[in-house]
């Protein structure tokens, strides 16, 4: 990860505050199974933060069922949350998306998503935390 991010951890801390599957997704840009996240059916009012650093990422209004198995959502909370790096991985060219605070890894971001975006950002109910509203 990138050392220009405000919030900087060794990576003993980030073992010591993530579970396993967070760290793995969030740290090591890992990918949980579809399907198995604790929020790709979660319909409830509020906003879903950082598992890194709790900065607020996604509105629940702006959450979508694109039936791909991941929480999607249109739009981020405002274009600052969020950063984009082309990702050439596993054979296919992507763009990624992690926490412009902490460098989580959050997921990916398609253009196949709903207006008034068109954007689709899938991502890992591990790397994120739901805070209801109040």
């Amino acid at each position: 990860m990138s050392n220009e991010y405000e919030v900087k951890k060794t990576d003993a801390e980030w073992r010591e505050q993530l579970d396993d599957m967070q760290y793995h997704v969030a740290r090591q840009h890992g990918t949980e199974r579809a399907f198995t996240g604790k929020y790709w059916d979660h319909w409830e009012g509020g906003k879903y933060n950082c598992i890194g650093c709790g900065t607020p990422l996604f509105e629940a209004d702006t959450k979508f069922d694109a039936g791909c198995g991941w929480p999607s959502y249109w739009a981020p909370i405002n274009a600052e949350v969020v950063e984009r790096i082309v990702d050439r991985s596993h054979g296919m060219v992507r763009v990624e998306v992690r926490c412009n605070k902490c460098g989580s890894h959050l997921g990916h971001v398609f253009p196949d998503g709903p207006e008034p975006t068109g954007e689709r950002f899938c991502i890992n109910s591990a790397a994120i935390d739901f805070e209801p509203k109040p």
